[in-house]
């Protein structure tokens, strides 16, 4: 965690969200240590999170895909909070995904577990949904602020990644995002007893875009009542495009987990494609993978397509397993909107996995959103894709 990030003043922008109220998004960038990609004006995670514990006084609901830690780094910091809002009374719920085990740490989940008085619960998301995992990453503390970001709750996401997110005091959004927590913690008990969840949508939910923040989630079918499909909602944005799109994604395919074709968002790209938006995507190299690299080789030869692969060096001290990667999720649409949040595009993480997203239309914040695209588009490691290349198999869990 860097002090000099600490001191600066974070880009908070306060956003008009309709007569008599106000609400607040500050962006939030962790850059991998050792490249380029600093952004000395938005504070970092860790700065952010141990900030809002810090303030708690009633209670810290987190969601989280796994837990992964490294003794002396900047978890155990974000940890270290955790323990001490504990002690001063605050209760913590944390509640993680079942299949994230296997990309968690016992030892870190043993220290979150060891924090007082701490509700820690597995949910299996795929017997909500049939399929799916939880995805997302937020928490929402005392009901009044709240993180959403494509950070993991991992020190590598805090240190070696590039990730992108939003400190949120919106009450709405908050309150929204409380909700959800609450759909899923109340999900976890009914499976728990031997039950299944009952769905609470049979139809799609519109977003309310009527302030200049808008909230949205995954599933539809099992998003609290208000909470519009971020799906359909990334349809949506798209479809209205007239001039350039700019998409930054770990991973992008018209394919499920399982390899069946998913082209829902793929459709909508190249729909604007031939509409004659330019569409300016970045991937991680760990998209090129011999399933994916086809489709975006094809998507790629379009007139109105540019793609790049992020390659992020390995670090100074070595090599890391499943780093030094581009992780952030986040678009603009013709310089007026942004799209920040926890979803790969890919089939089952906008239609079977929890996964939030938030919509931004402030100027300054999706001009500032655009800036990291264009930071990390004209740097040193993002190259074009070479569509007459042989890219090998990426491998991030090993050299």
């Amino acid at each position: 965690m860097s002090g000099m990030k600490a001191l600066l003043l974070p880009l908070l922008l306060a956003i008009g969200a309709g007569p008599g109220s106000r609400a607040g998004y500050e962006l939030v960038h962790s850059a991998p240590v050792g490249t380029s990609l600093v952004t000395p004006d938005l504070r970092d995670p860790v700065t952010v999170w141990c900030a809002m514990l810090g303030r708690a006084r009633r209670t810290a609901d987190f969601e989280q895909f796994y837990v992964s830690g490294k003794p002396g780094e900047s978890l155990d910091t974000v940890i270290g909070c955790m323990n001490a809002a504990a002690r001063r009374g605050v209760k913590i719920r944390f509640l993680m995904e079942a299949k994230g085990q296997s990309f968690s740490d016992e030892p870190t989940i043993a220290r979150v577990k060891a924090i007082p008085g701490i509700d820690f619960r597995l949910l299996d998301y795929s017997k909500v949904t049939g399929d799916g995992i939880i995805h997302a990453k937020f928490f929402v503390v005392d009901g009044q602020t709240a993180y959403v970001g494509s950070q993991n709750f991992d020190w590598r996401s805090l240190e070696h990644i590039d990730e992108t997110g939003l400190a949120i005091d919106d009450p709405h959004a908050v309150a929204q995002l409380g909700a959800i927590f609450a759909q899923d913690w109340h999900a976890q008990a009914v499976i728990a007893g031997g039950g299944s969840p009952a769905p609470t949508n049979a139809r799609e939910v519109t977003a309310d875009n009527s302030g200049a923040a808008t909230l949205v989630a995954s599933p539809n079918a099992f998003n609290p009542p208000g909470v519009g499909d971020s799906e359909a909602e990334l349809v949506k944005l798209l479809a209205a495009a007239t001039r350039e799109v700019r998409i930054e994604v770990m991973d992008y395919a018209p394919l499920d987990g399982q390899r069946h074709y998913y082209g829902v968002i793929d459709q909508a790209v190249r729909a604007a494609a031939a509409r004659g938006v330019a569409v300016k995507l970045i991937v991680a190299d760990w998209d090129l993978t011999p399933a994916k690299l086809p489709y975006l080789k094809s998507l790629a030869m379009l007139p109105q397509v540019e793609i790049r692969v992020a390659t992020i060096p390995r670090a100074v001290g070595g090599f890391i397993p499943f780093a030094r990667v581009l992780h952030t999720k986040a678009m603009t649409v013709d310089g007026a909107v942004a799209w920040v949040g926890t979803s790969n595009w890919e089939g089952g993480y906008l239609d079977h996995s929890r996964n939030v997203e938030l919509v931004l239309r402030d100027p300054a914040l999706v001009a500032r959103v655009g800036a990291l695209h264009r930071q990390l588009w004209d740097s040193a490691y993002a190259r074009p894709l070479d569509v007459n290349a042989d890219y090998p198999a990426p491998h991030p869990g090993r050299e």
